[in-house]
């Protein structure tokens, strides 16, 4: 019997995984997919909004400047990548600039620190490759930019190294309510298991979990988002975070750094289906004509990959985290869309107390995790070491010697580490998003083999078995002869 059931484990799921891993609870996550981070998380803009843009009196506006205000302490924490660049949302007319200063006024009931509304001639001298039509800006300093891979993946280790478990490759198929034994059963495509209390952070499925057990308080709205990532040679045309003003849709196409020096441009917003990631020829034309509204100049031609994620927006227009009325004991984290990556750490505040209220009615306390560790040891990237500390590792282990991602100079210690962590790499896009061999220019077609090998040798499988990311996503169906039906010779 568990404490606390999870359902997905991604930015949000890992988020609440962690926080309540500060407590003597029994606490399991289960995901569906063969890793975490599979979903919206590793396709998103991985922006950390000031929260100028939500609602006032929203859950979106409460939560995103509060999420906002933790960054930079939990990214500390866990050892990943921030960078305070602050945003601008750029104005081309005066029907813009009206708008500017109604999110500059919204800003400021909400809570956001550090807004100003500068003129045309600040804007450019502060970004020097943008449109030089603009006529002003709002500036958010407070704003600002993350790896969303790590920082979803350092969420889960940092719970599991505090007790935490995590079952991968179970999918949710149905639960129910005992009412004798005050708990639910989660039957999932592995196992059944009891849980007291349930989360459901479910992502775009967050719907369909709900309807397993409650009623029909919300439904999902899938929409899609294309993005562009260009090479590192690209990213210094754009400091700040830049926005064009906000639609009905979105908050538009967008075009920042990344904290590893790319540039990134999207995404659009489409309605689709669950599963619907595919890119389009009109999808990416829509976001690079977006893109040059900031940048005339971006060159596109530096594009090295193209991705599409798809965002859960509720039909409520507000995150939908309450207690369920319907069955007790239940908490839904639904509808989790941009500013979803902002608020991640206050959504799990905001969920510890609806837990906290949940178990007062069953006269039950939380009590804290005396061993509770909130820090995550992570060895710097080995091309960002000190001469001193290189030796150190080398010593250790002569893995690091060996250079296995040329683009981005990752090493086969790296790698191994990554495979072998807690909650570690087991495909070839796990790895890629942990340590980045296959992010740079080439996309992998040097290291890509040798990720394999490694996976491979690492897990105790066939190259055959390795994936690429998701199920039957096999890099490799076998040697080239034997799938031609010829003879092989050894």
């Amino acid at each position: 019997m568990f404490d606390v059931a999870i359902i997905g484990a991604g930015i949000t799921g890992s988020a609440i995984a962690r926080q309540l891993s500060k407590y003597d609870l029994k606490t399991v996550v289960l995901e569906k997919g063969i890793e975490v981070c599979q979903g919206t998380t590793k396709a998103n803009s991985a922006i950390v909004h000031g929260g100028f843009d939500a609602q006032e009196g929203t859950l979106k506006a409460k939560l995103n400047v509060l999420g906002c205000k933790m960054y930079p302490s939990i990214c500390e924490e866990l050892s990943v990548e921030y960078k305070n660049n602050g945003s601008l949302v750029l104005a081309f007319n005066e029907e813009d600039m009206k708008h500017i200063h109604e999110l500059y006024e919204r800003g400021l009931t909400n809570g956001v620190s550090g807004l100003e509304i500068i003129d045309g001639n600040k804007v450019k001298e502060i970004e020097p490759n943008v449109n030089k039509e603009v006529v002003g800006a709002l500036w958010c300093k407070s704003s600002g930019i993350v790896c969303p891979f790590n920082f979803n993946i350092a969420l889960m280790e940092n719970a599991i190294t505090n007790g935490v478990e995590l079952k991968l490759e179970n999918e949710v198929l149905n639960i129910k309510r005992i009412e004798e034994e005050n708990c639910f059963e989660i039957k999932t495509n592995k196992e059944k298991i009891k849980s007291k209390y349930v989360i459901n952070a479910a992502g775009v499925y967050s719907d369909k979990i709900n309807n397993l057990i409650c009623g029909n308080e919300f439904y999902i709205i899938p929409r899609k988002g294309e993005y562009k990532i260009l090479d590192k040679s690209e990213g210094y045309k754009a400091s700040h975070t830049l926005f064009t003003c906000p639609t009905e849709k979105g908050k538009g196409v967008l075009v920042t750094q990344t904290v590893h020096g790319n540039l990134l441009v999207g995404p659009n917003a489409q309605v689709v289906e669950k599963e619907d990631i595919a890119t389009s020829k009109a999808g990416l034309k829509e976001i690079m004509d977006g893109g040059r509204k900031s940048i005339p100049n971006v060159d596109f031609s530096k594009t090295i990959t193209s991705f599409a994620g798809v965002r859960a927006t509720p039909n409520t227009g507000d995150f939908m985290i309450f207690k369920s009325q319907v069955a007790k004991g239940f908490i839904n984290v639904a509808g989790i869309e941009s500013p979803g990556l902002a608020s991640a750490p206050a959504i799990a505040l905001y969920v510890e107390d609806l837990l906290k209220e949940v178990m007062d009615e069953d006269n039950r306390n939380l009590e804290p995790n005396k061993n509770f560790n909130p820090r995550r040891v992570k060895n710097k990237p080995f091309m960002e070491m000190s001469s001193m500390e290189q030796i150190e590792i080398l010593n250790k282990d002569g893995r690091y010697k060996t250079i296995i991602c040329r683009c981005e100079n990752i090493t086969e210690g790296e790698i191994v580490n990554a495979i072998n962590r807690p909650c570690g790499a087991k495909t070839v896009d796990g790895v890629k998003r942990r340590v980045r061999p296959g992010m740079g220019r080439c996309q992998g077609g040097f290291c890509g083999p040798k990720v394999v090998e490694i996976l491979a040798r690492e897990l105790n499988i066939t190259p055959e078995e390795v994936l690429k990311d998701y199920e039957n996503s096999n890099m490799l169906v076998g040697k080239l002869k034997e799938v031609r039906g010829e003879t092989v010779e050894i």
